[in-house]
């Protein structure tokens, strides 16, 4: 990255309890359009690729109060969305629709979607 070139930031704040279990976290970005302070969520996945190894790092975090239901709902969310950035990345229509039919099917099977619903 040049020096010249526009940086952002994203900082995360993880508060633990006693038995080191995330009970409380907060985010913010350098860019944020609101107000810099920090945002409260329930849960965040972060997966970013290696340059280098080729591998994928991941960090998968919930808060003692995330309930099944709404991990569910948090799932599907990131699932369709998943979907929806690999068709803009490969323009590969016949997977990312397979991966929509699994969306779907995971929607239903959790009841984030009711059976008889299409996405």
């Amino acid at each position: 990255m040049n020096s010249e070139q526009k940086k952002s930031s994203i900082e995360i704040v993880v508060g633990l309890n006693q038995d080191k279990i995330p009970d409380i976290i907060e985010w913010k970005s350098s860019d944020g359009q609101k107000s810099q302070d920090f945002q409260e969520v329930k849960a965040f996945l972060l997966s970013m690729f290696d340059k280098t190894t080729k591998d994928t790092l991941k960090i998968d975090l919930w808060t003692t109060e995330m309930q099944v239901v709404e991990m569910d709902r948090f799932m599907f969310q990131t699932l369709r969305a998943l979907g929806d950035t690999y068709y803009k990345a490969t323009a590969n229509g016949t997977l990312a629709s397979d991966f929509q039919r699994f969306v779907e099917y995971f929607g239903q099977q959790t009841g984030v979607i009711p059976p008889d619903e299409k996405l």
